[in-house]
C-alpha cells in the first residue's frame, strides 16, 4: 500500500461519510430553518422548541433512508475489501 492508495481510501470513506449522513443533516438544517423562522415571526423564543422537531424528523428520515445508507455502507467495505485481497 502506498500513499496514492491511502489517499485513495480515505477519499472514499469521507465521501462515503458525507453521502450516508446528508440525508439527515439536510433534513435537520430544514427544520431547524422552518422552526427559527416560525420562531422570528411569532415572536415565541422556547428553546426546546427546535429539538423535538428536529429528532423526530431525522429519525423519520434516518428510517426512510437506511436501505440507501446501508447500501452505500455495503458498497464501502465490498470496495475495502476487494482492495484487502488484490494486496493494494
Amino acid at each position: 500500500m502506498n500513499e496514492a492508495d491511502a489517499l485513495d481510501l480515505i477519499n472514499n470513506a469521507i465521501w462515503t461519510i458525507l453521502v450516508a449522513s446528508a440525508p439527515a443533516v439536510i433534513a435537520a438544517m430544514v427544520v431547524g430553518v422552518v422552526i427559527a423562522l416560525f420562531q422570528a415571526l411569532t415572536q415565541v423564543q422556547e428553546m426546546t422548541l427546535t429539538f423535538v422537531p428536529k429528532i423526530v424528523v431525522v429519525l423519520v428520515v434516518s428510517g426512510m433512508t437506511a436501505s440507501f445508507v446501508a447500501g452505500r455502507l455495503f458498497a464501502f467495505t465490498e470496495r475495502l475489501y476487494s482492495h484487502i485481497e488484490r494486496g493494494f
